[in-house]
């Protein structure tokens, strides 16, 4: 995409990958080595901080999304990219690229867990999450950004984080608040809506005659992204509610986020 000529981050796919295989480099093994002889850092105060800006870079990023589409026109079924440079669609493009930016904020999710010597939530499901976003996004934002079919998904993601970084915001003030936090069962539901409609919405390309949209491979990886996640959050619901191995309390992710 043009448009994107000279954006951070977006010349090439390397330099994000480069931060990602770094990121999975120090939260599996650098990290925790540099920790194993030292006490765990508190942190409650940044983290406290941390929680409450993504929440507002959330609230942000979903008006930003409905005022260049979603609310201004898309139609939830064959919306494809639009390429021209309106205020609208160039308003999408930077929404999109923020997103993008905003799941390398969001690796300091990871970073907090080791440097809280937290290691045992750092697991496959929740570094996979976190690596595998900015890397498809990347994609995403440089050939075809500003399409309803694909930004659905940042959308609803961007709702879901509004709720969940508000719940962990609480965690983080300490125990005198966690009264507050009587929804915690029904975070993991809140994700499990969230793949299920990512997945419902996406699957129309395969019964939708004449969509002509310009990258159909995105439209498989978002319907293989969301059935993925979709089954593995099922999975950490059957074995933590069903079966009633609940992990530790304040979970994320599938991931605990003990407080």
């Amino acid at each position: 995409d043009p448009r994107l000529e000279g954006w951070p981050l977006m010349s090439s796919p390397f330099p994000t990958t480069f931060i990602i295989g770094t990121y999975i480099y120090f939260v599996t093994s650098l990290g925790p080595k540099l920790m194993e002889n030292k006490k765990p850092f508190e942190l409650r105060q940044i983290m406290a901080f941390y929680n409450f800006s993504v929440v507002a870079l959330s609230l942000y990023m979903t008006y930003e999304f409905l005022m260049s589409g979603w609310a201004t026109g898309y139609s939830f079924r064959c919306d494809i990219v639009d390429y021209s440079r309106s205020p609208t669609a160039l308003r999408m493009v930077r929404t999109c690229w923020l997103y993008y930016f905003s799941k390398f904020i969001e690796l300091l999710d990871t970073i907090f867990f080791v440097l809280r010597k937290k290691n045992n939530q750092v697991t496959f499901l929740h570094v996979f999450h976190h690596s595998i976003m900015p890397w498809t996004w990347w994609f995403g934002v440089k050939f075809a950004a500003g399409s309803g079919l694909g930004t659905f998904h940042a959308l609803l993601n961007c709702i879901v984080h509004v709720v969940m970084y508000t719940y962990y915001g609480i965690c983080s003030l300490g125990p005198a608040y966690h009264k507050y936090l009587w929804w915690k069962k029904y975070m993991t539901t809140i994700q499990l809506v969230q793949f299920i409609l990512v997945t419902g919405h996406i699957g129309q390309i395969y019964i939708m005659d004449d969509c002509p949209y310009q990258y159909p491979i995105f439209m498989f990886i978002i319907w293989l992204y969301g059935s993925m996640f979709l089954v593995l959050f099922l999975h950490f619901w059957y074995h933590a509610y069903t079966k009633g191995q609940r992990l530790p309390k304040m979970s994320r992710n599938g991931i605990s986020k003990d407080q």
